[in-house]
């Protein structure tokens, strides 16, 4: 069995967003519509992307991706490559693609120069938290995650006093 890991051309996006809707299913969440998929592939293959891809193959098949984007620590001074996603088809993991993936991100990381590498994982994934500890990686405790969605971003820029 041959794996390959490759960076995500315009013409893998169909097969790209099969996976996105896979992963979506996994972790029982709605998956991207057609409105959202649009502007994956436009963020992901336009001039200037704001995020990458690649693509996990197994003897030419794709069965898993990760999606990733470059942040910044002023504290390092340098940048840190931040994993939103990695995910290969249940069927096919045990066979060596997520971890493919995963070392092409550890080392796209140290190519580019990143201070760390960052993502998070649901809670209650224990088969992901475990293959990431295995790794190495460790879990942030320090850190606690936040979020605003689109309706709260326009809450705090429309208040005026606070």
């Amino acid at each position: 069995m041959s794996i390959s890991v490759r960076k995500t051309e315009r013409e893998d996006a169909d097969v790209l967003l099969r996976l996105i809707v896979a992963l979506a299913d996994y972790e029982k969440l709605s998956p991207p519509d057609e409105d959202a998929q649009r502007r994956l592939v436009r963020d992901l293959f336009a001039k200037r992307p704001r995020v990458e891809s690649m693509l996990a193959e197994l003897d030419g098949v794709p069965v898993g991706y990760t999606f990733f984007f470059e942040t910044y620590s002023t504290f390092l001074a340098l940048p840190t490559l931040f994993m939103e996603d990695l995910f290969v088809l249940p069927e096919h993991r045990g066979k060596g693609a997520g971890s493919a993936l995963f070392r092409a991100m550890a080392e796209l990381a140290h190519n580019r120069g990143c201070g760390r590498m960052e993502w998070t994982v649901l809670d209650w994934n224990q088969p992901s938290i475990d293959f990431y500890e295995r790794f190495g990686a460790k879990r942030s405790s320090e850190w606690l995650p936040y979020r605003l969605t689109r309706p709260e971003l326009q809450t705090v820029f429309q208040r005026r006093s606070d």
